[in-house]
């Protein structure tokens, strides 16, 4: 017999769990177990961030545009930190983690566009590093972790975009980019630098547009997005060891 029904449950407010499990005398009351797994995929973790992550699909609108080389850097993370060791395995990282980091990614490029002037707001890797404080509170740790947490996530992100980096780019030819260092030059960036400062400061790089292509972004004119590309590649050849990077100020100074 075909069946229609809506099942409602209520509980005591003390007796709430407040991490989505159900509590033992529902259980207990309808003798049922819910199972429910993670994105078991990449692509799954990607699919579900497009999707439920309120941020632009492009520079058209005020909520800042992701690109999706970003995107995967989010998933790759996430799923890197839920499958850490110092993660406490019965609490997990839910998908929630990744949605929160999209959409905080956003907001800092949308900052940046307010007190800078920039006209379309684009996600940059350097808005990816800061996030890191805000998911904190979304993921517990094991005991012998405490005071590491921030270490932990740090180290998770720069795997994510190294992993990134190399999917995308790493049979790609970057010596147009790695000219612009010899002789001892230097690139700074940051949060707070606009993206026509940025281009501005690394002048014509040979093979950007190929550079692009690889990252998803063909045909975008943008300079938001030809500064998105350029930041990831330089921190990519830093995390390959091709670069060198030095903290200053909030921002970051590449070189040889």
């Amino acid at each position: 017999m075909p069946l229609d029904l809506i099942l409602v449950a209520s509980a005591n407010p003390e007796d709430y769990t407040s991490r989505g499990r159900i509590i033992t005398p529902l259980k207990d009351r309808f003798g049922a177990e819910i199972r429910t797994h993670y994105p078991q995929s990449l692509s799954d973790e990607l699919a579900l961030i497009r999707q439920e992550a309120q941020i632009a699909a492009d520079g058209a609108d005020p909520g800042g545009a992701l690109p999706g080389h970003l995107v995967e850097v989010i998933a790759r993370f996430t799923r890197l930190v839920r499958a850490s060791p110092a993660v406490d395995a019965r609490s997990g990282v839910s998908a929630r983690f990744a949605i929160a980091a999209a959409e905080s990614a956003a907001a800092s490029a949308v900052r940046r566009s307010a007190l800078t002037g920039e006209p379309t707001p684009v996600v940059r890797i350097c808005d990816l590093p800061p996030v890191v404080t805000s998911l904190r509170g979304k993921v517990e740790f094991e005991v012998s972790e405490e005071g590491r947490e921030q270490e932990v996530l740090e180290h998770m992100l720069r795997r994510a975009t190294a992993d990134t980096f190399r999917a995308r780019l790493g049979s790609a030819d970057l010596s147009g980019l790695l000219t612009l260092f010899e002789g001892g030059g230097t690139v700074e960036t940051g949060e707070l630098v606009p993206a026509s400062d940025l281009l501005s400061r690394v002048g014509e790089v040979t093979g950007l547009a190929k550079i692009m292509q690889r990252l998803g972004m063909e045909g975008s004119e943008s300079l938001g997005h030809a500064a998105a590309a350029v930041e990831f590649a330089l921190e990519g050849l830093y995390l390959m060891r091709r670069l060198a990077k030095d903290e200053v100020d909030g921002g970051a100074v590449y070189r040889t």
